[in-house]
């Protein structure tokens, strides 16, 4: 019976901390005016060329703070494709699109290695604070080049840990950051070609200790 009741407990205390853990990782309205307040978005549409009529992607959109300013930027003549591979974030963002009639935003449930996304119909992709976290982020880089149009390019956004500079790309990421250089390597050797590099975008939640940076590398041509 002792052996028993601690098994319910502990049973009891994981669930808790589990559902914790996805109330925690939702967004809030009041999340979302605040992030804007330090995260330019306007100015990486633009260093990106998303324009009305764009295709884009969105891979870890989470609850859909990114891919709702980038439907609105893109307009009812361009498309949105929001990947992510946790279905809970995704009925958030189908319900944050509702709430704004918002209907040219393709919700996908992607892979840890694939974002199933449509092959050579996509301007621009965007992995915004998410590539530290692949895994597999080279497939993912040569799915990303297959969903891109001839010159359609990549935007990858992270922020690097003041203290993490200059460690290994292991020590980085356990630490849920990554630097630029390793992933500006990694574009070159999927088939990207470095069209701009952004050292200092700010501060991630106007810590800062947690630097913005941003790459773009497009597809070329011919490979």
């Amino acid at each position: 019976m002792v052996i028993k009741n601690a098994l319910k407990k502990y049973i009891l205390l994981l669930t808790t901390l589990f559902v914790s853990q996805l109330t925690l990782s939702q967004y809030s309205e009041y999340d979302w005016v605040e992030r804007d307040t330090w995260m330019n978005v306007k100015d990486i549409f633009a260093q990106a060329g998303i324009d009305d009529g764009s295709f884009v992607a969105d891979i870890g959109c989470h609850e859909g703070y990114l891919s709702v300013h980038l439907a609105k930027a893109v307009g009812y003549e361009g498309s949105v494709f929001a990947v992510d591979v946790r279905l809970d974030r995704l009925e958030t963002l189908k319900s944050n699109l509702k709430d704004r009639n918002l209907t040219n935003v393709n919700v996908i449930h992607g892979d840890y290695d694939d974002p199933k996304l449509p092959k050579n119909e996509l301007d621009v992709v965007i992995i915004m604070d998410t590539y530290h976290e692949m895994y597999d982020y080279m497939t993912i880089l040569r799915h990303v080049h297959t969903s891109l149009k001839p010159e359609g390019r990549i935007v990858i956004i992270e922020k690097l840990k003041t203290h993490l500079k200059g460690k290994s790309r292991a020590a980085q990421i356990d630490a849920h950051s990554l630097g630029s250089t390793y992933v500006k390597n990694e574009l070159i050797d999927a088939g990207f070609k470095i069209v701009h590099q952004d050292n200092d975008m700010g501060d991630w939640e106007n810590d800062t200790n947690k630097v913005i940076w941003m790459l773009i590398a497009e597809k070329p041509k011919t490979n």
